[in-house]
C-alpha cells in the first residue's frame, strides 16, 4: 500500500506544479521585492561612493557571480521540469541578454557594455519588474526570487557602474544604443522565423500581464514599442543632462580684454 505524503519544503520551493500562494501584480509579495531593489539602489548612490576599491571590487563579483548562478539555476530548472526549448530559453530575451552583459561589465569595467546596459539594461529591467513574468509562482518559490534577481540586479549593476564607478552616458552613446537595438531586434526577428519563436515579443503579445496590453493589436505596437523606448532612454538620461545644462549655466564667461 502507497501513502500519499506532502511534499518537503525543497520540493515546493523547485516544483513546476506550485500550490502555494500565487503571484499577484502589485500584491504585497511583489511590493515588498520592488521595495528591497528600490532601497538597495538608494543606498548604492548615496553611499557607494564611499566605497573603498576592495570593497568596488567585492561588490562587482558578487553581484556578477549572483547574477550568473542565478541564471545557470533557472535554465536548470526550466531543464529538468521539461520547460526547457530553443523556442523560449535561448538568451535572445533583453533582460536574458543583460544577465550575461551585465556580469561581464561588472568582471571587466567594460564602457562599451556599460552604455547599452545603462539605457537597454535599465529600460528593459524596470519593464520586467513592473509586470514580472512570474506566472503562477508566488512567493517563497524559487522563480519568484528568481524574477527579481535577475532583473533586479541588471538596474543594480548599470546603477553601480554609474553612481560608484563614475561611468556615464552622453547623446552619442544614446544614438548608438538606439541604432544598436534596432539592429539587434531585425537580428532576433529573423531567429523569429528560424525557430518559430517570440523572443523580444516581436511576433506576438506575451500571454502574461505586461505594459504591451495597453498598446494596439500587432504590428502596430511595435511602433508604440520603439516610441515607448526612445522616451524611456531620454529620461533615463535626463538627470545627466539638467547636471549639464546647470553646470555650464554657472560657469563664468572669460574675461574681455
Amino acid at each position: 500500500m502507497t501513502h500519499d505524503t506532502e511534499p518537503t519544503a525543497m520540493e515546493q520551493f523547485f516544483t513546476r506544479y506550485y500550490n502555494g500562494n500565487p503571484f499577484i501584480l502589485f500584491g504585497a509579495s511583489h511590493l515588498v521585492a520592488l521595495g528591497a531593489i528600490a532601497a538597495l539602489n538608494i543606498w548604492l548612490i548615496k553611499f557607494g561612493k564611499h566605497f573603498s576599491g576592495e570593497q568596488r571590487k567585492v561588490f562587482r563579483n558578487t553581484l556578477a557571480t549572483t547574477l550568473l548562478i542565478n541564471e545557470g539555476l533557472w535554465h536548470l530548472w526550466n531543464l529538468t521540469t521539461g520547460q526547457w526549448s530553443l523556442q523560449t530559453m535561448l538568451p535572445l530575451q533583453l533582460c536574458s541578454v543583460f544577465v550575461f552583459l551585465s556580469a561581464i561589465m561588472l568582471y571587466t569595467g567594460s564602457k562599451t557594455i556599460y552604455d547599452f546596459a545603462y539605457f537597454l539594461g535599465i529600460g528593459g529591467a524596470l519593464q520586467a519588474l513592473l509586470t514580472p513574468d512570474a506566472g503562477i509562482y508566488g512567493f517563497p518559490h524559487f522563480r519568484y526570487f528568481q524574477v527579481f534577481i535577475s532583473h533586479g540586479g541588471i538596474v543594480t549593476a548599470a546603477i553601480f557602474m554609474t553612481a560608484v564607478e563614475g561611468f556615464r552616458p552622453t547623446w552619442r552613446t544614446l544614438m548608438k544604443v538606439i541604432i544598436g537595438g534596432n539592429l539587434y531586434m531585425l537580428l532576433v526577428g529573423g531567429i523569429n522565423l528560424l525557430l518559430d519563436s517570440n523572443y523580444l515579443m516581436i511576433c506576438h503579445k506575451p500571454y502574461t500581464p505586461s505594459v504591451l496590453d495597453l498598446l494596439p493589436a500587432w504590428p502596430w505596437y511595435l511602433i508604440h514599442i520603439e516610441v515607448i523606448g526612445v522616451i524611456t532612454f531620454i529620461l533615463l538620461y535626463l538627470p545627466f543632462a539638467i547636471s549639464d545644462w546647470r553646470r555650464l549655466a554657472t560657469q563664468k564667461p572669460p574675461a574681455v580684454a
